[in-house]
């Protein structure tokens, strides 16, 4: 069984502000208490195609695992999670695609999501549309025992979305402080 969701949010903050603010993220500094599961986060790749406008970054995140069920504990027993970002910024159309996936694991527990970030149809000037889809599959355990892997699945889904929240909380407040700073100047 694949476990999906999506979650969708408005910024009332302009494409270029809410985008900037994605990419601070993980380096604002009260980022760390907020998002304590994120343990290290490194740019692997990067390029701009200055012709089309185009920006492309590959990052690796390690992140805290979540408690796993205690049969789980014995085959999985790793505490870190690799995780592989992709991003794709599209200046020119406004557009800016993120997708990340866990690299270990993937034996037991397979997650992606794909986030982006566009202007609202709306208001395009002033809000930002963002919109992510999560798929999880707890892979060995759907065929043997699915209603424990149902239960692996809601639990990361839970957690996935407890997290998203908190992202989306600190790119608000780091919004705000680039608004504030954007007229000071």
């Amino acid at each position: 069984m694949v476990l999906t969701y999506t979650q969708e949010h408005v910024y009332e903050h302009p494409w270029d502000r809410v985008t900037s603010a994605a990419w601070r993220k993980f380096t604002d500094p009260d980022t760390a208490t907020v998002l304590s599961h994120i343990l290290d986060v490194h740019t692997l790749s990067r390029h701009l195609d200055p012709v089309r406008g185009v920006y492309s970054s590959t990052r690796s995140i390690i992140v805290r695992s979540p408690t796993l069920p205690l049969i789980l504990r014995h085959v999985a027993p790793c505490p870190t999670i690799l995780c592989l970002e992709t991003s794709l910024v599209d200046a020119p159309r406004r557009s800016m695609e993120i997708v990340s996936r866990n690299v270990s694991l993937r034996g037991l527990i397979e997650v992606q999501e794909r986030s982006s970030y566009r202007p609202h149809p709306e208001r395009p000037e002033q809000w930002t549309a963002f919109r992510q889809e999560t798929s999880i599959i707890c892979k060995p355990l759907a065929a043997v025992a699915s209603a424990l892997a149902e239960n692996v699945e809601h639990r990361c889904a839970e957690r996935f979305k407890q997290n998203s929240v908190k992202g989306r909380e600190i790119i608000e407040r780091i919004c705000k402080y680039l608004e504030a700073e954007g007229s000071n100047n």
